[in-house]
């Protein structure tokens, strides 16, 4: 730009190619299929679940939840750090299961609050609206309740019968998922129980995806059996 009296001029550009177009962050969204879930408790030492975090990454996908519940919240925010790292040198999102402070001290993507925990609304005030948020249902009842509260996408089970998801009853079933599809316009990702034979069934009742924690971290080979999830949810 030329200077007039030391003053810079006002130049018209002389077509639109030559404006620059100035846009301010891009909002998160939920554009993705797979949801892996971390679970410590399912390896005998954290080096092994480090190890298949990044295999996890590798495979290609590009969000995944830290999902520590017993950790004291300074052992939860270290670990967060080492992930936080880890997803930014992949490309991929950082959602943090429950604590807000924890995802908006490392700068993850996202939280993931539980049925009964602070509201959606209330963590898109905390956080500026910066973080993508996702919230756990267990029946229609949450699932609308989730949305109406501002949840950007929601988790819905356990759809089959699964360990980690006992103290939440019975299985809801696929005709439960269903109804919840009907209800909901935010995107839906099926958990519990979901193995590579059950992907299917679940897209076919209207999932946008799926969540999994032990039918990827207990598999033999993490990574092939990851890319295999992937390649089916496509």
């Amino acid at each position: 730009m030329k200077s007039v009296n030391g003053k810079p001029s006002s130049v018209t550009p002389r077509n639109k190619k030559d404006q620059i177009q100035i846009s301010g962050p891009q909002p998160l969204t939920a554009d993705f299929k797979l949801y892996p879930i971390t679970d410590r408790n399912v390896f005998s030492a954290q080096c092994s679940m480090y190890l298949a975090i990044e295999s996890i990454l590798e495979a290609g996908v590009n969000t995944i939840q830290l999902r520590e519940k017993d950790l004291p919240v300074r052992e939860l925010f270290d670990m967060a750090v080492w992930m936080r790292e880890l997803t930014r040198e992949y490309g991929a999102k950082l959602i943090i299961n429950d604590r807000v402070d924890v995802a908006l001290s490392v700068e993850a993507d996202g939280v993931h609050l539980g049925r009964n925990g602070i509201p959606a609304d209330a963590v898109r005030k905390i956080s500026g609206d910066k973080l993508l948020l996702g919230v756990s249902a267990h029946n229609l009842e949450e699932a609308v309740l989730a949305e109406r509260d501002g949840a950007d996408f929601i988790t819905v089970g356990p759809i089959y019968e699964t360990p980690s998801k006992l103290k939440y009853g019975e299985p809801i079933g696929i005709d439960a998922l269903r109804k919840v599809k009907s209800r909901i316009s935010i995107p839906v990702f099926a958990i519990g129980g979901i193995k590579l034979d059950k992907v299917n069934e679940v897209r076919e009742a209207g999932a946008d995806g799926i969540a999994v924690i032990s039918a990827i971290l207990k598999a033999e080979n993490i990574k092939k059996t990851t890319e295999e999830f992937l390649r089916l949810l496509k």
